[in-house]
């Protein structure tokens, strides 16, 4: 399903759990299965303005990277905030708390969740 945003769009999965039809505007949860790991998947962003873009089989989202205490990251893009475990092996360095930075997911691990406000 292509999703449109007023910072881009991408193709996701659709997870239809709340059996919302697919047509027409939606609130969305944004859901990513991946971790954020520094130089793996998530590196510092060239730009300071928040973009939802395909690469190939791939999501990126750029936002601002905030780091939680509980060893959790928090991306906002565009107004939506988009929660993430971090890699042990690929920990954000403490410059990344406050960034611009991309985060590269598959597609297939990347869906959004209609819900009514």
């Amino acid at each position: 399903m292509r999703v449109r945003t007023e910072v881009g769009s991408a193709v996701v999965v659709w997870r239809d759990g709340a059996g919302e039809a697919a047509e027409g505007q939606h609130h969305v949860e944004w859901t990513v299965d991946e971790d954020i790991a520094w130089a793996g998947n998530t590196r510092m962003a060239a730009a300071s303005t928040s973009e939802v873009r395909e690469d190939g089989s791939h999501i990126v989202f750029r936002g601002r990277l905030s780091l939680t205490e509980d060893g959790a990251a928090v991306l906002e893009v565009g107004g939506a905030l988009i929660l993430f475990d971090v890699d042990p092996a690929g920990t954000p360095p403490d410059y990344a708390d406050g960034p611009w930075v991309e985060v590269r997911a598959a597609r297939s691990r990347v869906s959004v969740w209609p819900y009514r406000c």
